[in-house]
C-alpha cells in the first residue's frame, strides 16, 4: 500500500493565499479602512494601516473608537471564517482554481461585540489577532487583541459572539 504523494508546497500556498484574498475582497469596507491580513501558516495577523481619516481626536491625536471597533470586528469575522475554511483548504477538497466569490462560504453574523479600549490608539499602524474560543454549527465565540508597537501592550481587545452561516445558504454572503 502506497501513501499518496503530498502536494507541492507552492500549490498549497497558492490555495491558502487565494482563499484569504477572496475572504478579504468580500468585505469592501476592509479596503476602505486600509485593513490587510498577513498569513503565516494558519495564523492571521490583521494590519490596519494608518491614515488621517482614522483619527477621532485630532488634539491628541488618537484613532477613532469606531475605527478601532471596526478593525477588531473585521479581524474576528475574517479569523473565524478562515478557521472554518482551513480544513477544506488543507485537505485539498478545494482547489485554488475552484475558489471564487460564488464558492466562498457566507460570513458569520455578529450577535454581540464588546470592545475594551485599554489606551489611546496612536497615529500609526495597528495589528490584531483573533482567537476562536468556540466554534460550533450555529454559534461561535471569538476574542481579539490589538496592539501597535509592542504586542505585550494592547491598546484594545474585544469579545464577540457570532451566528454561523448554515450549510443551506442562510447568512451574509462574501462578495
Amino acid at each position: 500500500m502506497t501513501r499518496p504523494r503530498p502536494e507541492p508546497v507552492q500549490v498549497v500556498k497558492e490555495r491558502r493565499d487565494r482563499a484569504l484574498e477572496l475572504l478579504v475582497k468580500g468585505v469592501p469596507y476592509a479596503r476602505f479602512m486600509g485593513i490587510e491580513f498577513d498569513r503565516r501558516g494558519d495564523e492571521l495577523t490583521a494590519i490596519m494601516h494608518y491614515d488621517e481619516k482614522l483619527i477621532g481626536n485630532p488634539f491628541l491625536p488618537a484613532l477613532h473608537g469606531g475605527a478601532i471597533a471596526s478593525f477588531l470586528e473585521m479581524t474576528a469575522i475574517i479569523g473565524l471564517s478562515w478557521q472554518t475554511l482551513w480544513d477544506d483548504i488543507e485537505t485539498g477538497r478545494t482547489a485554488a482554481e475552484d475558489l471564487s466569490p460564488e464558492t466562498m462560504p457566507r460570513l458569520p453574523k455578529t450577535i454581540d461585540f464588546t470592545v475594551d479600549y485599554l489606551r489611546a490608539g496612536l497615529p500609526r499602524d495597528a495589528y490584531a489577532r483573533a482567537r476562536v474560543n468556540r466554534s460550533g454549527r450555529r454559534y461561535a465565540s471569538v476574542h481579539v487583541e490589538a496592539w501597535q508597537d509592542n504586542r505585550d501592550k494592547l491598546f484594545a481587545q474585544a469579545t464577540g459572539h457570532f451566528l454561523m452561516p448554515s450549510k443551506n445558504g442562510n447568512g451574509a454572503h462574501v462578495g
